[in-house]
């Protein structure tokens, strides 16, 4: 079947302000995202937020069952969260640490992530590794394997770093796990939404993610997947009545599904977007979209290292769709700037977002550019034309 970019740019209303090349900070709701968003928004209008959400319970309900698609998993497995770092957090921080448990990570692991280490190091005696990268630049799995011991309490490593276009071996990692018996943290936010990510694949015992990047969601929105016998044995680190119903006055009873990392209210109009966001990529066919992503990142990455003046940053043998540059005498806000004045969207990846990573390869900011399978060659091209013309 053809990949139909003109149907898709025609449900895409923001493509004709812009050259939207910044998925890897929000993707650009589709047409049936943003009515469904704008549609319960009314009909809280209309009739009030309380039995707005009652009258569309069914497809709010709904939603558990789309992501569990998208992943390859339960609904009883799946959470929702306002945003992939509250997910990330309310699972990280269940986890009990002792002194001397290891957590093993990857060098171009997110700033917040790394902080959360930190800070349950700091008060655990916990201790943080970083697991060496190959010679492309991808974690590497030997190494891994020969790091586990009886102390390793936990594997927790971005999949998709927020730079650098890198993947790292997500799937091998998910296999020492499961051969170890060690719990695997998988951040999946750069992911989801431009490849496959069945955790039934991947071995993970936790998957986190957003609605707003590659998955074109609206923004405040994200979810948690954790295998249920994980899940059955955590108790958040913070409740309400939603997440463990008061059953006595000295008791209460955590839910047996993975909505005990919930809260009572939530934006329900977010939620109704993140659904259908979910079911529009299904229905395209996420190795359909991940083959386009592909290709334009890639005619991206050619084009940029074909300029003398740019310096192409990316790592691993399977680039994902972040293509990071520099461009030499310019800095990084400076090129952005340019771009959006000829109408592109970019941004800019700073240092400390992965900063392990950019202490050890030296990396100034960075120009961020993330195609999706909305955006087209000509708009491609304009990026490098645009560059090009700055250097010249």
């Amino acid at each position: 079947m053809a990949f139909d970019v003109a149907m898709f740019r025609s449900e895409t209303p923001g493509v004709a302000h812009r050259v939207h090349l910044n998925n890897a900070g929000a993707g650009l709701m589709p047409q049936p995202v943003l009515d469904a968003v704008i549609g319960h928004l009314r009909r809280e209008a209309e009739i009030g937020g309380y039995e707005a959400a009652s009258e569309a319970a069914q497809t709010l309900d709904g939603v558990y069952d789309s992501v569990a698609r998208l992943l390859g998993a339960e609904r009883e497995e799946i959470a929702l969260a306002e945003n992939a770092t509250v997910a990330w957090q309310l699972a990280f921080y269940a986890i009990p640490f002792q002194p001397g448990d290891r957590i093993l990570t990857a060098r171009a692991e997110y700033a917040a992530n790394y902080v959360a280490f930190l800070q349950v190091a700091k008060r655990t005696g916990a201790v943080i590794e970083v697991v060496p990268d190959d010679g492309d630049g991808m974690l590497d799995p030997e190494a891994l394997e020969r790091m586990i011991d009886g102390r390793v309490r936990l594997i927790a490593i971005t999949w998709v770093p927020t730079n650098g276009g890198l993947r790292n071996p997500a799937a091998a990692v998910g296999e020492i796990a499961r051969r170890h018996g060690v719990t695997y943290l998988l951040d999946a936010c750069q992911a989801v939404g431009q490849m496959p990510t069945r955790v039934d694949q991947l071995g993970c015992d936790v998957l986190t993610a957003t609605g707003r990047k590659f998955l074109r969601g609206p923004r405040g929105t994200g979810f948690l997947y954790m295998r249920r016998d994980l899940m059955r044995r955590l108790e958040p680190p913070m409740l309400d009545h939603f997440a463990a119903p008061w059953v006595a006055p000295d008791r209460y009873e955590l839910r047996p599904d993975a909505r005990r990392f919930e809260t009572w209210e939530n934006n329900y109009a977010a939620r109704m977007g993140l659904g259908r966001a979910v079911d529009y990529a299904l229905e395209i066919g996420l190795d359909r979209i991940e083959a386009r992503c592909r290709a334009l990142s890639a005619r991206l990455r050619d084009g940029l290292r074909a300029l003398s003046a740019v310096t192409v940053h990316d790592l691993g043998r399977d680039p994902a769709a972040i293509v990071t540059f520099s461009v030499k005498n310019r800095d990084a806000a400076g090129v952005q700037q340019k771009l959006a004045l000829a109408g592109i969207n970019v941004s800019v990846s700073s240092p400390s977002s992965t900063l392990l990573d950019a202490k050890a390869r030296g990396l100034p900011p960075l120009v961020r550019a993330s195609p999706h399978y909305y955006n087209t060659e000509d708009e491609v091209d304009r990026l490098v034309s645009v560059v090009s013309a700055q250097v010249s």
